[in-house]
């Protein structure tokens, strides 16, 4: 394989970020413990640089690089931007919460940086090798980021637990992506598509593949019957990392959704379809069901999560460029509202050590912070997706794709299921407007958290009220995406 100089132009982004968290792992060597601060703006400048890179370089069309095994499109540039802009806000929530519990690190900060490389890679992935590559350096780095709290019992915990079921997903995506190598001789999208259009794939072996390939996608969805990590991993791990899993990876877990299965196993598609209606109507009974049991809230929104992967997997399983749009588009505004969900948790979690994690904790929150209150109503109606919050023409569009794709009774379901959803989130709005406060205890958020937070809750409503622009570009970006390869 050649080196070709005009490769570098699309991967400039990801040299950018290995380069900067290098130039960072060695700088903070030289940083002491209180000026971590420095480490942290050099984080969001990377951030800041690469978003402006990704800008930079953006062309009409589709470019590959290194042999084809990398794409730079529409969807992948939207995807990355939002990548980077999830996780500069992560880091604005989390930046006092990790100060206060000693986890706010040089080592932190590289993990997130290499997560980021993971996820783009991820995202602009146009081969088996490259998919699996970033997913690993994703899932790697997450692992050791729920780790990082050694005194924790349950943050060990939730690692171990994370890394042996990550690892049992990777062996299924993997040994999946061989058998579809084996039967298509390729390891290129394009050329498995190619394969399987022209009939030339053996058809025995293509099939057991995807079975394996979609049992490895569902395990890094978490959705059911392979979600077992996801409400342990939730609630074991410090907050503000259960933020960073539960945003950003799942814009990563969309591309590489979409990549697989409608770049390279488009032809399939009615094999497929039958096995993500399955997923996705299991994952939003046992999710609804289970989180209305839940009193602990990293644990519910872990349940939520479950819920709302089903609802992803809806617009992916119609099999249209309407669907997938849809699909892009929830994926987008989930991450949204998670960002906004659990940093109203650490902006009531204290720096003695206390966590804002129960349901007890919300009550009379009215009292307390009045502004701080509506801004966590606008994110619950959301997520139940109540109109004219955006969750609502999430939740909208998904539906209106399945409808169309001839599948009603599955919309009527999924109606049903939001329905039952929605007494777990009404629930802490209950809470925190009729009943009495347990604690007293004043609340102290830093300006910059409080300005992010502000954006967070009214961009739900905004994003409601105005929706087209956001369902346009996701919508445009598929379309020039997915159709031209």
């Amino acid at each position: 394989m050649n080196f070709v100089i005009s490769d570098l132009l699309p991967v400039l982004p990801e040299v950018f970020v290995l380069t900067m968290a290098c130039a960072i792992l060695i700088a903070d060597l030289m940083i002491r413990q209180s000026g971590r601060m420095v480490t942290y703006l050099l984080v969001q400048l990377t951030l800041l640089g690469c978003s402006l890179i990704i800008v930079g370089t953006h062309e009409n069309g589709v470019v590959y690089a290194f042999h084809n095994m990398f794409v730079d499109d529409a969807m992948s540039d939207v995807l990355k931007l939002l990548t980077c802009l999830a996780l500069s806000m992560m880091l604005v929530y989390s930046r006092l919460y990790l100060t206060a519990r000693g986890l706010f690190t040089g080592e932190f900060m590289v993990l997130v940086l290499f997560a980021l490389l993971g996820m783009m890679v991820m995202i602009s992935a146009n081969n088996f090798l490259t998919l699996y590559l970033g997913l690993e350096l994703l899932s790697l780095s997450l692992y050791t980021i729920v780790a990082l709290q050694r005194d924790s019992s349950s943050a060990i915990e939730a690692a171990t637990k994370y890394f042996v079921l990550g690892s049992l997903a990777s062996c299924l995506l993997l040994y999946g992506m061989s058998m579809l190598y084996g039967a298509t001789g390729s390891l290129e999208l394009g050329a498995v598509a190619h394969a399987i259009q022209t009939g030339a794939a053996d058809k025995n072996l293509q099939v057991f593949g995807l079975v394996f390939v979609v049992c490895g996608l569902a395990f890094k969805l978490g959705v059911v019957p392979f979600h077992m990590w996801v409400p342990d991993v939730y609630q074991g791990a410090p907050t503000a990392i259960t933020m960073l899993i539960g945003s950003a990876p799942k814009l990563a877990a969309f591309a590489f959704a979409a990549r697989i299965l409608v770049e390279g196993l488009q032809d399939l598609v009615q094999h497929w379809s039958g096995m993500l209606i399955i997923l996705a109507v299991a994952s939003m009974a046992l999710g609804n069901f289970s989180a209305i049991a839940q009193t602990n809230l990293k644990r519910m929104f872990a349940y939520s999560t479950i819920t709302h992967m089903g609802f992803l997997l809806l617009g992916l399983l119609s099999g249209s460029i309407e669907g997938y749009g849809a699909s892009m588009f929830y994926a987008v505004v989930y991450a949204l509202m998670s960002l906004g969900a659990f940093g109203m948790i650490l902006l009531l979690s204290r720096a003695d050590g206390f966590e804002a994690d129960t349901l007890d904790d919300f009550k009379g929150l009215s009292r307390r912070s009045p502004w701080l209150a509506f801004l966590m109503l606008l994110l619950m109606f959301s997520m139940a997706g109540v109109p004219p919050t955006v969750g609502f023409y999430a939740k909208f569009s998904v539906l209106s794709a399945v409808v169309h794709a001839g599948h009603i009774w599955l919309a009527v379901a999924a109606v049903i299921f939001s329905l039952i959803g929605a007494f777990y989130y009404l629930r802490i709005v209950k809470l925190m407007y009729f009943d009495a406060p347990e604690s007293h205890a004043p609340i102290t958020y830093g300006q910059d958290t409080a300005l992010l937070m502000s954006a967070n809750g009214l961009g739900v409503l905004v994003l409601g009220l105005l929706p087209n622009a956001l369902m346009s570009a996701c919508a445009a970006s598929v379309q020039q995406s997915l159709l031209l390869h």
